[in-house]
């Protein structure tokens, strides 16, 4: 799971070296965790929200055949 949203996020951003990935599994769930370049941010969330909900419903998809929970959330950095 992690290489895709790798994969994704990384051909969608302008500094794709600044990409982090960090999966938090579970029993039935899996957490990633994206944190990108603060000028990179509104590239993967896209025009309200319609980006990030897009790679979450692929990401959903491709859990699905493993049978495990998945939830993206984007780290702010700073905070």
């Amino acid at each position: 799971m992690k290489e895709f949203v790798e994969y994704i996020v990384k051909n969608l951003v302008d500094n794709p070296d600044k990409v982090r990935i960090n999966e938090i599994g579970g029993t039935h769930t899996l957490i990633i965790e994206l944190s990108v370049e603060k000028a990179d941010i509104g590239k993967i969330i896209g025009k309200k929200g319609k980006t990030i909900n897009a790679i979450r419903t692929l990401l959903m998809a491709v859990a699905s055949r493993t049978g495990v929970r998945v939830n993206l959330e984007i780290i702010e950095e700073g905070k």
